[in-house]
């Protein structure tokens, strides 16, 4: 078929129309997986259910009984052992081996083995107390923090690299000291800001650079003493500073505010935040050539329509994979070659695997490790495994399942609780349940606590008894407390105490990190059609193109 016959299509899910250009289909070919029959949003939507945000809570090993932290649902489908449990040798993927039976539909077959299959409790390697974590490498007295790497004494936290001593900072790297930052780089006590590096002993920095001593700024270069972007005299702005009072929940909820309404009428936004990119578009790349459609991407080539990738070639429809070559339609997939419908999974010339190590050559497996021509976690030799795969291929084909991505039953827990509910939190209950996904609605009202509006306003009125206390989130109504750490933080930076669960603090500031979609504006400078990752809701009006934005404020 041509692809004039192809460009336009109807998703499966969501009923939009979407099209697919003729570099896509010259990747999907190379790739060698079937064309698409879900739209972007709703493959990346499918693909991020898979890859679990959860809610901490604790449980035991299904092997030992031994005690465990993770974020996987307290009624999984799948045994869960430790982490050290799940890579020792006490147990072997292929003693869950299943005959395949064509009367059965593959993908119902294959749900089957994987919940029978063990899974482990958490990823990460080579840690130090940071049992209640999750996805954390390489790390140090962490807490109730997610996806990181070189970390250490870091709280209430989200995607972060090199960062330490630290509270609810999402997506930011090698910085220390700092609280409540998004997007913030190589900076040194920076609070309440976004989009900013190399800044220290600042507050509500807007895209700001190399600034000192700032206070409610934004497009700052080099700069010391502002407030406002009005320049200050040391010492006045010290005298100035104080007047804020920075200890007051009540006082930085009015200073959030106005920070917001800067946000919409004051601050030059540019249309994307790429760094050194060539041929390449999206938004959060660094370092891309010939990427297209991609989102938060860095070192990669060649590559359409991925969302969280590092080190990606010659790949296509995915997300949450590094350091991979030739994958198609995978999600959380690392140090893969030639993975095709694949998640959580890190093998070579294989297809619908999930979590298996150092396969090769293999078909619809689950939790294997270093195998080979295995179908259903089964042993073949090799011509016994090319028949029956060619077999499969064909039913599927017949019944409508090959070249689809595992369905929304087979992923590890409810759709709210997933990574993809950060990117598509307007998505409803139901709309997921009738694609056979989960959802599940958490209701702590029993649980005793304080209200925290009942907290004292300001932390130099906050007891250090506190830490004994349990608070209620008045959001969710889930319980939280305060650390001992978090409250010697506070108190040493004159930061309130917060009032909402810290995973509802996360998710609000992950709202302006996570827009896979780009909208039409118009230059504010000369005027001309862009297309610009801000929300229209947000209100934003000053958006520049690249080029107005160099000349103007780079």
């Amino acid at each position: 078929m041509s692809l004039k016959n192809l460009e336009n299509r109807i998703c499966e899910h969501c009923q939009q129309n979407f099209t697919i250009s003729e570099e896509e289909f010259s990747l999907y070919k190379k790739v060698g997986i079937e064309l698409p029959t879900l739209c972007f949003f709703c493959r990346v939507k499918l693909h991020l259910s898979f890859w679990m945000f959860g809610k901490f809570r604790k449980g035991k090993s299904d092997l030992s009984g031994e005690n465990l932290i993770t974020v996987l649902p307290e009624k999984n489908r799948y045994p869960i052992y430790t982490l050290t449990e799940w890579h020792s040798d006490k147990w072997e993927g292929r003693d869950y081996a299943m005959d395949y039976d064509p009367k059965v539909p593959f993908f119902k077959q294959l749900q089957d083995l994987q919940e029978k299959v063990p899974h482990p409790h958490q990823n990460g390697t080579k840690n130090t107390k940071c049992d209640w974590c999750d996805d954390v490498w390489r790390s140090k007295n962490c807490y109730l923090s997610r996806s990181m790497e070189r970390c250490e004494d870091l709280l209430y936290s989200y995607r972060n690299i090199d960062v330490k001593n630290s509270i609810d900072v999402t997506v930011c790297f090698n910085s220390e000291k700092c609280f409540d930052c998004g997007d913030c780089h190589n900076s040194y006590k920076l609070f309440y800001s976004r989009h900013s590096r190399d800044c220290i002993s600042s507050y509500f920095l807007y895209d700001c650079r190399n600034c000192q001593n700032c206070f409610m700024c934004w497009n700052l270069r080099n700069k010391s003493y502002c407030i406002e972007n009005v320049q200050y005299t040391k010492e006045a702005y010290e005298e100035k500073l104080k007047s804020f009072n920075l200890g007051s929940y009540k006082s930085v909820k009015d200073l959030r505010e106005r920070f917001e309404e800067l946000a919409k009428r004051e601050i030059v936004h540019r249309e994307n935040f790429n760094f050194k990119v060539t041929n390449s578009d999206g938004n959060y790349l660094l370092d891309t050539k010939n990427c297209h459609n991609c989102n938060t991407f860095s070192e990669s080539e060649d590559c359409f329509n991925i969302v969280r990738g590092f080190q990606v070639r010659n790949s296509i429809d995915g997300a949450g994979c590094w350091k991979s070559e030739l994958l198609g339609n995978c999600g959380c997939c690392v140090g893969g070659y030639a993975e095709k419908y694949c998640v959580w999974s890190s093998s070579r010339y294989s297809e619908y695997l999930d979590l298996c190590i150092e396969c090769e050559y293999c078909f619809g497996c689950v939790g294997l490790k270093k195998k080979k021509y295995c179908i259903l976690n089964k042993q073949y030799d090799k011509e016994s495994f090319d028949k029956l795969r060619t077999k499969i291929i064909e039913d599927m084909k017949k019944r409508g399942e090959y070249g689809q991505f595992f369905p929304y039953s087979m992923s590890g827990g409810s759709f709210n609780f997933s990574n993809s509910f950060l990117y598509f939190p307007e998505t409803k209950k139901e709309d997921i349940l009738k694609l056979g996904g989960y959802w599940e609605d958490v209701n702590e009202s029993h649980l005793e606590g304080i209200p925290t509006s009942e907290l004292p306003d300001n932390i130099r009125d906050v007891p250090d008894e506190i830490v004994s206390k349990a608070l209620i989130c008045p959001e969710t109504g889930w319980r939280f407390n305060i650390a001992q750490n978090e409250l010697i933080f506070y108190k040493e930076n004159n930061i309130p105490l917060p009032r909402y669960h810290f995973d509802v603090r996360i998710k609000k500031a992950l709202k302006y990190l996570t827009l896979l979609q780009a909208y039409p504006y118009k230059c504010f400078y000369c005027k001309k059609d862009i297309k610009a990752y801000y929300h229209p809701e947000w209100g934003y009006q000053k958006i520049a193109c690249e080029e107005c934005y160099k000349q103007n404020i780079a």
